[in-house]
């Protein structure tokens, strides 16, 4: 498994992706909304409730496994060519 992690860490979509992929499984099994989250405490019981929750680590899985994996090649790696690039390509 080949990947530019150093673009990928480097590239601020990559971080929004993931985020996401980890905390909108946790709203919608819960039945939550963006206004629900009102104070750092309410997100950290979110927190604590999702990963004692199998359902809800296994879609963080899913999508996290989505946001890293590039469906244009050939299994996980990623192509020669995105390999060279030392920054995101335009």
């Amino acid at each position: 498994m080949k990947i530019n992690w150093t673009v990928r860490f480097n590239n601020p979509t990559f971080w929004y992706n993931i985020a996401l992929a980890i905390f909108l499984p946790m709203l919608t099994y819960f039945g939550l909304k963006w206004e629900d989250m009102t104070t750092w405490g309410a997100i950290w019981r979110l927190f604590v409730q999702s990963f004692e929750n199998p359902v809800v680590v296994m879609a963080q899985l899913v999508a996290v496994w989505n946001a890293i994996n590039d469906p244009t090649t050939k299994g996980v790696s990623d192509s020669k060519r995105a390999l060279t690039y030392e920054t995101p390509a335009q």
